[in-house]
Protein backbone atom coordinates (compact mmCIF):
# COMPACT_ATOMS: atom_id res chain seq x y z
CA UNK A 1 0.00 0.00 0.00
CA UNK A 2 1.53 3.32 -1.10
CA UNK A 3 0.72 5.45 1.94
CA UNK A 4 2.92 8.31 0.74
CA UNK A 5 0.86 8.90 -2.39
CA UNK A 6 -2.41 8.74 -0.49
CA UNK A 7 -1.18 11.19 2.15
CA UNK A 8 -0.24 13.63 -0.60
CA UNK A 9 -3.75 13.39 -2.03
CA UNK A 10 -5.32 13.89 1.38
CA UNK A 11 -3.03 16.77 2.21
CA UNK A 12 -2.20 15.37 5.63
CA UNK A 13 0.86 13.39 6.82
CA UNK A 14 0.40 10.91 9.64
CA UNK A 15 2.86 10.82 12.53
CA UNK A 16 1.45 7.35 13.32
CA UNK A 17 1.18 5.45 10.01
CA UNK A 18 -0.53 2.60 11.85
CA UNK A 19 -3.63 4.77 12.25
CA UNK A 20 -3.82 5.31 8.53
CA UNK A 21 -3.41 1.59 7.89
CA UNK A 22 -6.19 0.79 10.34
CA UNK A 23 -8.52 3.36 8.77
CA UNK A 24 -8.13 1.54 5.47
CA UNK A 25 -8.71 -1.96 6.88
CA UNK A 26 -12.16 -3.46 6.38
CA UNK A 27 -13.55 -5.84 9.00
CA UNK A 28 -13.32 -8.69 6.48
CA UNK A 29 -9.52 -8.41 6.59
CA UNK A 30 -8.90 -8.93 10.30
CA UNK A 31 -9.67 -8.07 13.90
CA UNK A 32 -7.98 -4.66 13.79
CA UNK A 33 -10.42 -3.00 11.41
CA UNK A 34 -11.75 0.53 10.90
CA UNK A 35 -15.24 0.45 12.41
CA UNK A 36 -14.37 2.33 15.62
CA UNK A 37 -12.52 4.97 13.60
CA UNK A 38 -15.54 5.18 11.31
CA UNK A 39 -17.76 5.90 14.34
CA UNK A 40 -15.45 8.69 15.46
CA UNK A 41 -14.97 10.12 11.98
CA UNK A 42 -18.71 10.28 11.37
CA UNK A 43 -19.14 12.63 14.34
CA UNK A 44 -16.16 14.80 13.39
CA UNK A 45 -17.36 15.01 9.79
CA UNK A 46 -20.87 16.06 10.79
CA UNK A 47 -19.49 18.74 13.11
CA UNK A 48 -17.11 20.19 10.51
CA UNK A 49 -19.69 20.20 7.72
CA UNK A 50 -22.25 21.81 10.03
CA UNK A 51 -19.79 24.56 10.96
CA UNK A 52 -18.93 25.20 7.30
CA UNK A 53 -22.60 25.50 6.34
CA UNK A 54 -23.25 27.79 9.32
CA UNK A 55 -20.50 30.13 8.13
CA UNK A 56 -21.32 30.04 4.41
CA UNK A 57 -25.11 30.40 4.59
CA UNK A 58 -25.79 32.96 7.27
CA UNK A 59 -29.44 33.47 6.34
CA UNK A 60 -30.57 29.85 6.20
CA UNK A 61 -32.77 28.54 9.04
CA UNK A 62 -31.89 25.44 11.06
CA UNK A 63 -34.09 23.09 9.02
CA UNK A 64 -32.46 24.08 5.73
CA UNK A 65 -28.99 23.77 7.21
CA UNK A 66 -29.83 20.28 8.47
CA UNK A 67 -30.99 19.19 5.04
CA UNK A 68 -27.86 20.58 3.42
CA UNK A 69 -25.69 18.75 5.92
CA UNK A 70 -27.56 15.48 5.30
CA UNK A 71 -26.96 15.97 1.57
CA UNK A 72 -23.23 16.44 2.08
CA UNK A 73 -22.59 13.56 4.49
CA UNK A 74 -24.73 10.96 2.73
CA UNK A 75 -23.10 7.86 1.30
CA UNK A 76 -23.09 9.15 -2.28
CA UNK A 77 -21.15 12.31 -1.36
CA UNK A 78 -18.62 10.37 0.72
CA UNK A 79 -18.23 7.82 -2.07
CA UNK A 80 -17.56 10.61 -4.56
CA UNK A 81 -14.80 12.10 -2.40
CA UNK A 82 -13.30 8.66 -1.76
CA UNK A 83 -13.16 8.06 -5.50
CA UNK A 84 -11.30 11.32 -6.14
CA UNK A 85 -8.70 10.17 -3.60
CA UNK A 86 -8.41 6.75 -5.21
CA UNK A 87 -9.20 5.27 -1.79
CA UNK A 88 -10.32 1.93 -3.18
CA UNK A 89 -6.84 0.97 -4.34
CA UNK A 90 -5.52 1.39 -0.78
CA UNK A 91 -8.15 -0.66 1.08
CA UNK A 92 -7.24 -3.82 2.97
CA UNK A 93 -10.04 -6.32 2.30
CA UNK A 94 -10.67 -9.98 3.02
CA UNK A 95 -10.52 -12.48 0.20
CA UNK A 96 -14.30 -12.59 -0.23
CA UNK A 97 -14.64 -8.83 -0.52
CA UNK A 98 -11.74 -8.69 -2.95
CA UNK A 99 -13.37 -11.24 -5.22
CA UNK A 100 -16.73 -9.46 -5.13
CA UNK A 101 -15.23 -6.04 -5.94
CA UNK A 102 -15.52 -4.56 -2.46
CA UNK A 103 -12.90 -1.91 -3.28
CA UNK A 104 -15.49 -0.24 -5.55
CA UNK A 105 -18.52 -0.66 -3.28
CA UNK A 106 -19.90 2.76 -2.27
CA UNK A 107 -20.71 1.72 1.31
CA UNK A 108 -17.18 0.40 1.95
CA UNK A 109 -15.54 3.47 0.42
CA UNK A 110 -17.81 5.86 2.33
CA UNK A 111 -17.08 4.07 5.62
CA UNK A 112 -13.34 4.16 4.91
CA UNK A 113 -13.46 7.90 4.32
CA UNK A 114 -15.19 8.43 7.67
CA UNK A 115 -12.56 6.22 9.32
CA UNK A 116 -9.85 8.29 7.66
CA UNK A 117 -11.27 11.47 9.19
CA UNK A 118 -11.38 9.76 12.58
CA UNK A 119 -7.76 8.66 12.20
CA UNK A 120 -6.65 12.21 11.35
CA UNK A 121 -8.49 13.50 14.42
CA UNK A 122 -6.60 11.03 16.64
CA UNK A 123 -3.24 11.48 14.93
CA UNK A 124 -3.39 15.26 14.96
CA UNK A 125 -6.27 17.13 16.54
CA UNK A 126 -9.66 18.60 15.67
CA UNK A 127 -8.06 21.50 13.78
CA UNK A 128 -6.15 19.06 11.54
CA UNK A 129 -9.28 17.04 10.87
CA UNK A 130 -11.29 20.17 10.15
CA UNK A 131 -8.73 21.53 7.71
CA UNK A 132 -8.61 18.20 5.87
CA UNK A 133 -12.39 17.91 5.63
CA UNK A 134 -12.70 21.50 4.43
CA UNK A 135 -10.12 20.86 1.71
CA UNK A 136 -11.75 17.61 0.57
CA UNK A 137 -15.22 19.15 0.59
CA UNK A 138 -14.31 22.40 -1.17
CA UNK A 139 -15.54 21.27 -4.64
CA UNK A 140 -18.87 20.13 -3.19
CA UNK A 141 -19.32 23.24 -1.05
CA UNK A 142 -18.48 25.60 -3.91
CA UNK A 143 -21.12 24.03 -6.15
CA UNK A 144 -23.79 23.79 -3.45
CA UNK A 145 -27.07 25.49 -4.35
CA UNK A 146 -29.58 25.64 -1.45
CA UNK A 147 -32.38 26.35 -3.95
CA UNK A 148 -31.90 22.88 -5.43
CA UNK A 149 -32.20 21.26 -2.00
CA UNK A 150 -34.52 18.28 -1.97
CA UNK A 151 -34.33 17.63 -5.70
CA UNK A 152 -32.53 14.49 -6.76
CA UNK A 153 -29.84 14.71 -9.48
CA UNK A 154 -31.99 13.11 -12.20
CA UNK A 155 -34.70 15.72 -11.62
CA UNK A 156 -32.16 18.56 -11.62
CA UNK A 157 -30.65 17.30 -14.88
CA UNK A 158 -34.05 16.90 -16.49
CA UNK A 159 -35.09 20.45 -15.56
CA UNK A 160 -31.80 21.86 -16.85
CA UNK A 161 -32.16 20.07 -20.20
CA UNK A 162 -35.83 21.02 -20.57
CA UNK A 163 -34.98 24.67 -19.92
CA UNK A 164 -32.49 24.50 -22.81
CA UNK A 165 -34.91 22.52 -25.00
CA UNK A 166 -32.57 19.53 -25.14
CA UNK A 167 -33.75 15.91 -25.30
CA UNK A 168 -33.76 13.99 -22.02
CA UNK A 169 -30.75 11.80 -21.17
CA UNK A 170 -30.45 8.12 -21.97
CA UNK A 171 -29.46 5.77 -19.15
CA UNK A 172 -27.99 2.29 -19.69
CA UNK A 173 -26.34 -0.30 -17.46
CA UNK A 174 -22.70 -0.87 -18.42
CA UNK A 175 -21.87 -3.53 -15.86
CA UNK A 176 -23.21 -5.44 -12.87
CA UNK A 177 -20.72 -6.84 -10.36
CA UNK A 178 -20.81 -8.96 -7.23
CA UNK A 179 -23.11 -11.60 -5.79
CA UNK A 180 -26.89 -11.15 -5.84
CA UNK A 181 -27.02 -9.92 -2.21
CA UNK A 182 -24.23 -7.36 -2.65
CA UNK A 183 -24.32 -6.21 -6.26
CA UNK A 184 -22.88 -2.98 -7.58
CA UNK A 185 -24.03 -1.33 -10.80
CA UNK A 186 -22.24 0.88 -13.28
CA UNK A 187 -24.55 3.09 -15.34
CA UNK A 188 -23.98 5.45 -18.24
CA UNK A 189 -25.80 8.76 -18.71
CA UNK A 190 -25.71 9.88 -22.35
CA UNK A 191 -26.80 13.25 -23.77
CA UNK A 192 -25.91 13.05 -27.49
CA UNK A 193 -26.93 16.63 -28.34
CA UNK A 194 -24.29 18.00 -25.94
CA UNK A 195 -21.75 15.18 -26.46
CA UNK A 196 -21.96 14.48 -22.74
CA UNK A 197 -21.26 10.99 -21.43
CA UNK A 198 -20.88 10.29 -17.71
CA UNK A 199 -20.89 7.17 -15.58
CA UNK A 200 -21.99 6.41 -12.05
CA UNK A 201 -21.82 3.44 -9.71
CA UNK A 202 -23.95 2.34 -6.81
CA UNK A 203 -25.47 -0.54 -4.89
CA UNK A 204 -28.65 -0.20 -6.98
CA UNK A 205 -29.37 0.84 -10.53
CA UNK A 206 -31.22 3.91 -9.26
CA UNK A 207 -28.32 5.13 -7.11
CA UNK A 208 -25.91 4.58 -10.00
CA UNK A 209 -28.19 6.58 -12.32
CA UNK A 210 -28.36 9.40 -9.76
CA UNK A 211 -24.56 9.59 -9.56
CA UNK A 212 -24.21 9.62 -13.34
CA UNK A 213 -26.92 12.29 -13.58
CA UNK A 214 -25.18 14.49 -11.00
CA UNK A 215 -21.91 14.31 -12.92
CA UNK A 216 -23.70 15.22 -16.14
CA UNK A 217 -25.51 18.10 -14.40
CA UNK A 218 -22.26 19.50 -13.02
CA UNK A 219 -20.50 19.13 -16.38
CA UNK A 220 -23.24 20.96 -18.27
CA UNK A 221 -23.71 23.69 -15.69
CA UNK A 222 -19.95 24.19 -15.57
Amino acid sequence: MDQERLQQRIGYRFSEPGLLARALTHRSHGALHNERLEFLGDSVLNCVVAAELFERFGELPEGELSRLRAHLVRQQALHEIAQTLGLGEHLQLGEGELKSGGFTRPSILADALEALVGAIFLDGDFAAARETVRRLYEPLLEGLDPRALGKDPKTLLQELLQARKIALPQYSVLATRGAAHSQSFEVECLIPQLSVRTTGSGSSRRSAEQEAAMRAFEQIRG
